[in-house]
Parts: structure tokens; sequence; C-alpha cells
């Protein structure tokens, strides 16, 4: 493989792995890429953000909870 080559899957595994992507992901990704499966490595990726957004609407819905309990113990004067 030329260098370049190999700076530039280092650099993908480096970007796959800072969103938290864990290393069966990564694997699935680089055997789509060999095999050139574009649709398929496009539709990994979207599954991947889609759970990372329901992660974040999960998060939300907790912190508007503790908002809430929050301004409630304060009326309270708790």
């Amino acid at each position: 493989m030329m260098a370049g080559n190999q700076n530039k899957k280092e650099a993908l595994i480096q970007n796959l792995q800072d969103v938290g992507c864990n290393q069966k992901l990564i694997d699935k990704f680089f055997s789509l890429l060999e095999q050139k499966q574009f649709d398929q490595i496009y539709m990994l990726l979207r599954k991947y953000r889609n759970t990372l957004l329901n992660n974040i609407h999960k998060q939300q819905k907790e912190i508007d909870i503790l908002d809430y309990l929050i301004m409630d113990l304060r009326k309270e004067n708790f």
C-alpha cells in the first residue's frame, strides 16, 4: 500500500474512532470499502448517525426532566 493510501486509511480510522465507532463497525466499514460497496457504506454511516442522534434526544429528555425537578424543588424552597 502506498504511503498516501496508508495515511488516508489511518485518517479514516481516526475519524471513525473520534465519533465513537467500535472496532467491529470500523472493520465492517473497511470490508465494504475494499468491496467498493459505497451504498452500503453510506447506509452503515447513516445508521450510526441515527444512533448518535437518538442518544442525544434521550439525553436531552433526561436534562429536561432534571431541569423540571430543579425548578420544582426551588418553588418548594428545598
